[in-house]
């Protein structure tokens, strides 16, 4: 048996009104789940309360998008762990590839928010990858090392955190990592974490594969002792999709991880 539970996170972005997310989530309800795993939706903001409403008594966790480094205040817009908290949210995605990349967020914005998130008792998604320029010039551990410094400012680990591998080059694209890369990247997380916090710590954090996971690329992906799930995004939306990833994420691995 794994010692780490296999966890999907349905990333649902920008992508469907509420009461859509609701039908949606519906559908994903109806799915049969294996026991030993665990599912998380994410839809946007708007939609919360609707997903949360058709989740409630089914085990599946309702998860946000992002949070705001703000405790509370006059910040129009933004959306704070405790808001999070009281709608029922139990994991919130930070970092993730496209805030770095459209909003310009960088690792003491994850700190701080992960920091507003350990307060109100909420589980933290950290999202790190390299882009294909950093890939290629071979900086992919440098370009990890320094996204884990979100971190450093932590004696012990943020309360639940899951890192998630999601390798700019492959998010949207089609092109997912290949099944060894993404569990060579994995194992160089879990020493990073190793190092901070201890093995023990580095071994119970669960680590998810994120880009292009499709019912395609999963069985290979999910093979892998060291990949722990995925974040996915566009085949999350599809419940047929969904139901071929669970079961993708129920078979079982190779053994041993990669060195």
């Amino acid at each position: 048996m794994r010692a780490r539970r296999r966890l999907l996170v349905a990333n649902w972005k920008m992508s469907r009104t509420p009461s859509a997310a609701a039908a949606l989530a519906r559908a994903l309800v109806a799915i049969p789940r294996p026991a030993q795993l665990d599912l998380a939706i994410a839809p946007s903001f708007p939609a919360l309360d609707r997903v949360g409403a058709a989740l409630a008594g089914t085990g599946i966790t309702l998860a946000a998008q992002d949070v705001y480094v703000e405790k509370e205040g006059a910040f129009t817009g933004e959306v704070s762990a405790s808001m999070l908290k009281d709608a029922g949210v139990a994991l919130v995605l930070v970092g993730h590839s496209e805030r770095r990349l459209f909003r310009g967020e960088r690792e003491p914005d994850f700190a701080r928010k992960m920091e507003r998130l350990v307060e109100q008792g909420l589980a933290p998604v950290y999202c790190v990858g390299e882009t294909r320029a950093e890939r290629d010039a071979g900086r992919t551990a440098d370009v990890l090392r320094s996204q884990l410094a979100a971190l450093d400012g932590f004696s012990a680990p943020p309360s639940g955190l899951i890192l998630a591998y999601e390798p700019v080059w492959a998010i949207g694209t089609g092109l997912p990592a290949t099944p060894a890369m993404a569990a060579e990247v994995h194992a160089r997380l879990r020493a990073e974490l190793a190092a901070r916090f201890g093995t023990g710590v580095a071994g119970s954090t669960r680590i998810l594969y994120g880009g292009s996971v499709s019912p395609v690329s999963a069985p290979g992906l999910f093979a892998e002792e060291e990949v722990d799930g995925g974040l996915v995004g566009n085949a999350s939306l599809v419940a047929s999709d969904v139901a071929a990833l669970l079961a993708a994420a129920a078979a079982p691995t190779t053994g041993a991880a990669r060195a």
